[in-house]
């Protein structure tokens, strides 16, 4: 019973030592802090865009684009006194905020009664600690990945890096990746709905997010996207491995990759000159057992009314 006892708590012990080392990279915590940020992105859209109709009510005339001026607006217009100066503070901008005041003191919105001013001036506070929140989270993640993941980092820039780490689970496990499954990391609804149905297959994930691809033509996106995929499958070996630091030689490789195919002549499109009667048309089906049916019932109709006219 003695040895039995005691083997128990040799096991319970590696176990916690392999648990404790498994979890000792920093990569997990960047991983965590990526998730958060977009969570609370999302959740602070949701405030601006309450806040924004909130604060209509009280002064419909003032339009303020930035989400932190408007908290900062809601919090010094909503109180019982303010002055030129305190809107001053928040917008900056002496023209804009002496129109701000003069609207605010000619507006025929509502005015706030105590119970209403207390719980405004809350939730405008809660959207300016979600923007302090965003900050700090994207400060960390910029630090961290940095450190983590220096080569992709600086062919991305930390929010992708980070993204692309947390849809693979780990450093390791991201680094051992073909560029085909690092050029689709974050696609994975788009690629099973092409497998399960047919539909087009997907040509980027989280990479669209980068300013090459989204802002190139159509026709050259998904190429785009494999460049970067090839470079950046390099540069993990080199983050994960090596050590080294090669994103200066990459990312010219890239730069010159992408100059490369926009300087090649784009094909264009035959024009179709079949008739376009629906006699000739044969239709689409989507599943192979509706096109197996029109083939053996439909087909010998279709060619008929075709030898009709």
């Amino acid at each position: 019973m003695d040895d039995f006892e005691g083997l128990r708590e040799k096991m319970f012990k590696k176990a916690r030592m392999k648990i404790s080392s498994a979890y000792a990279n920093e990569e997990y915590a960047l991983i965590q802090a990526i998730n958060a940020y977009n969570e609370t992105s999302k959740s602070y859209n949701l405030a601006y865009e309450r806040l924004s109709e909130w604060f209509g009510l009280y002064f419909p005339e003032i339009d303020v684009g930035s989400p932190r001026a408007l908290a900062g607006l809601a919090s010094v217009l909503i109180g019982e006194d303010y002055t030129y100066e305190s809107i001053l503070k928040i917008i900056n901008d002496e023209k804009t905020a002496k129109s701000i005041y003069e609207k605010a003191h000619n507006t025929i919105g509502r005015k706030a009664n105590k119970n209403e001013s207390i719980v405004v001036l809350e939730f405008a506070e809660l959207a300016k600690r979600f923007a302090d929140t965003l900050d700090s989270l994207e400060n960390y993640i910029k630090i961290a990945t940095e450190q983590i993941m220096p080569n992709t980092t600086y062919l991305t820039e930390p929010r992708i890096a980070a993204e692309l780490l947390s849809k693979a689970g780990s450093l390791e496990r991201l680094a051992t990746m073909p560029a085909g499954t690092i050029q689709l990391l974050g696609a994975e609804n788009a690629l099973f709905k092409h497998l399960k149905y047919g539909s087009r297959p997907p040509k980027y994930g989280v990479l669209f997010k980068l300013a090459d691809i989204g802002t190139a033509p159509k026709e050259l996106k998904g190429a785009i996207a494999r460049i970067y995929a090839t470079k950046i499958s390099i540069a993990l070996k080199a983050d994960y491995y090596t050590k080294n630091f090669i994103a200066k030689e990459l990312k010219q490789d890239i730069k010159t990759s992408i100059e490369r195919l926009k300087s090649k002549p784009r094909k264009q499109k035959k024009a179709d000159n079949k008739n376009t009667n629906q006699y000739n048309q044969q239709p689409k089906f989507k599943y192979k057992k509706q096109r197996n049916r029109f083939n053996q019932s439909g087909f010998s109709r279709y060619n008929k009314h075709k030898d009709k006219r």
